[in-house]
């Protein structure tokens, strides 16, 4: 008799398994810190945010400071959950609007 091609049961264990990689990966997601636009601030104040406390360039603050401005939102920063947590709470000490959220795969 042949073998089939491919398995046609599945040990009881072979589910969790498979699962596994998924649930890592799932773990090791990045987050990003999202900046939003505001009525508030002044656009050179958020380019100085994000010099003094990313110490971005000027040039990379000054770019996502204007996709802040014309955009609606920009990603500052990404990492894991934890560092974005801090990121958004550093942004609101500043007194910008930011929330956190799962990076794009």
């Amino acid at each position: 008799m042949s073998e089939p091609d491919g398995p046609t049961v599945t040990p009881a264990g072979g589910t969790a398994v498979a699962e596994r990689p998924a649930e890592e990966v799932l773990a090791q997601t990045p987050w990003v810190t999202l900046v939003w636009d505001d009525p508030v601030n002044l656009m050179s104040y958020v380019a100085h945010v994000f010099t003094t406390y990313f110490s971005y360039p000027k040039s990379k603050a000054q770019r996502l400071m204007l996709q802040v401005h014309t955009e609606g939102k920009a990603v500052v920063s990404s990492g894991s959950r934890e560092e974005m947590e801090r990121d958004v709470k550093a942004m609101h000490e500043y007194g910008l609007w930011a929330t956190l959220d799962k990076a794009d795969q």
